[in-house]
């Protein structure tokens, strides 16, 4: 252990800690400590050794609710100590290309450099999965109601809802993207300026860091306007569709009252009305109701409001 150059600690308990301290001879942040989102507690250097925490996106597969889990960095000339306290698929991947020499790092800043190029490529892979979700809800939404008979008004309501459901999830997931490369652009220039045993090598390969971290930060706030503007779309759809409700509510109540009142009036048992000894009183009476009813659906169709 005091000879690796790589030391990764997964829900590690205070007595291993403890072990890896002695091991190394290094101070090892408690979860508390890499929890802290200020940036003094986030970014710090004591002896040499930069201490540097960041959330990352815990994420099983594509499909599955996003949650954000700290990271810890110890960062020395030769050692570099993770403290995580969940699984990351990021982590398990990087340490498999060690273990088969897929990667060429051998030396602490090489594998810091490689996991924060892995965690970035993480943050793409997870915008472009959200680019092609929106764009999938994007032909959903704008399709509806071109379609003659595409499944009726209840079904409308239904795809709503899981759209909203899907947008709601996704814009969840943007925004832990966003708060994971929030650190990462905080730790690339802190390790530039406080690292001054970084290898010679490496500084180019920061730099396209850097650039990949702020290509990744434009994308994620393109997709987050794309996920509002979808999201007021169907807020939209959702206010025309009760809006249709409420305008034929109102169209059968202004069509009923005349029918109605012509029921009532005929429905009053006076001896002095002159319809009821008529031969054809029952058909003029159903006459007068159909008139009624007629005439305000045409007066509607001719002002097209239905």
């Amino acid at each position: 252990m005091a000879q690796a150059a790589w030391i990764d600690l997964l829900n590690a308990t205070r007595e291993e800690l403890d072990r890896v301290e002695a091991a190394t001879g290094l101070s090892l942040p408690s979860q508390a400590e890499i929890s802290e989102i200020e940036l003094s507690s986030r970014l710090a250097t004591r002896h040499g050794v930069l201490y540097m925490n960041m959330p990352i996106i815990n994420m099983v597969d594509h499909g599955t609710t996003p949650v954000g889990v700290s990271i810890g960095f110890v960062l020395h000339e030769e050692r570099l100590v993770t403290i995580r306290f969940a699984p990351s698929r990021i982590f398990d991947l990087y340490g498999e290309r060690l273990v088969t020499r897929e990667t060429s790092a051998t030396t602490a800043p090489h594998i810091f450099l490689g996991l924060m190029e892995a965690i970035v490529d993480r943050q793409a892979d997870g915008l472009e999965y959200v680019r092609d979700e929106l764009e999938k809800i994007s032909h959903v939404i704008f399709a509806m109601g071109t379609a003659k008979g595409a499944g009726g008004r209840k079904n409308e309501d239904a795809e709503l809802k899981r759209i909203l459901g899907e947008l709601g999830r996704l814009g969840d997931l943007i925004s832990h993207i966003r708060d994971t490369q929030t650190g990462a652009a905080r730790i690339v220039p802190y390790v530039e300026s406080r690292a001054p045993w970084m290898p010679t090598e490496l500084h180019g390969r920061l730099e396209m860091l850097r650039q990949d971290i702020a290509s990744v930060s434009e994308f994620d706030t393109h997709l987050n306007d794309k996920t509002q503007f979808l999201l007021d779309a169907t807020l939209g759809f959702i206010n025309i569709a009760q809006n249709n409700v409420m305008k034929v509510m109102a169209i059968a109540s202004v069509v009923g009252i005349p029918p109605v009142l012509i029921a009532g009036i005929y429905g009053m048992n006076f001896k002095n009305m002159p319809e009821y000894d008529w031969v054809w009183g029952y058909e003029w009476g159903w006459g007068l109701i159909i008139l009624t009813t007629i005439i305000p659906l045409a007066i509607f169709r001719w002002r097209k409001w239905i």
